[in-house]
């Protein structure tokens, strides 16, 4: 796998992934599959422990990036952000080659290829060596949608969202109820939480940061989508 040093929090399909070195981990971003998906691995600096965000797609791919950036034996951990099928298409290959715990929300677990070893929701935690991420449920773009959480020694913010938010809005909502229960949980599990410099790596596209999208949040609201 080709490997880029220089984060931008862009990727390109089929292109090069790239790696941000922060104090405590590394975080790798690779896009997968015809949908553009982008799957995260995270490496804890201190035991070479290896978490993977969405195994969305290509497990060749995801496992090549695995390789580079750490290795298979240290892959123990995979979190499912959410149920929708273009997330989980390499789900049940890389359980097979690497058998690490999984973890998804339990309103989504049942609607996955693979049932989670261990279901997940607020305040939950989930560690990778001696680093971890916390669970932020958010109810919306699917029942059991979850973002994750991870906090640098450094003080910094780093906010995974799945398909939850975006730069310029949040992923698609079934209903204007939807759209309201995402919108609310949003503004005061992440906005009403998390300063403007926490990064946010979303399931599709370029990163962005919370303070580059908190002006837009009425508009958001307004427009029910």
């Amino acid at each position: 796998m080709e490997l880029l040093d220089a984060y931008t929090g862009h990727v390109d399909p089929e292109g090069p992934a790239a790696r941000r070195d922060l104090g405590a981990v590394t975080i790798t971003k690779v896009s997968v599959g015809p949908m553009d998906n982008n799957a995260y691995v995270l490496v804890d600096k201190a035991t070479g422990r290896t978490l993977l965000i969405d195994a969305a797609n290509e497990t060749d791919r995801l496992l090549d990036t695995v390789d580079t950036v750490g290795s298979r034996d240290g892959f123990k951990d995979l979190i499912t952000t959410h149920q929708h099928w273009d997330h989980v298409q390499a789900l049940g290959e890389v359980i097979k080659a690497v058998s690490p715990t999984t973890y998804a929300h339990p309103l989504d677990g049942p609607e996955l290829p693979v049932a989670p070893d261990r279901t997940v929701g607020d305040d939950d935690q989930v560690r990778f060596g001696d680093s971890f991420v916390e669970v932020i449920h958010l109810d919306g773009h699917t029942p059991g949608s979850i973002a994750l959480y991870y906090r640098d020694p450094d003080g910094t913010g780093h906010i995974f969202t799945g398909d939850s938010l975006f730069p310029g809005g949040h992923g698609k909502t079934a209903t204007v109820e939807h759209h309201n229960a995402l919108m609310d949980d949003l503004e005061r599990k992440v906005f009403g939480r998390f300063d403007d410099e926490t990064w946010v790596y979303p399931g599709h596209g370029d990163d962005t940061t919370l303070g580059a999208e908190r002006p837009s949040l009425p508009e958001w609201r307004e427009r029910g989508w």
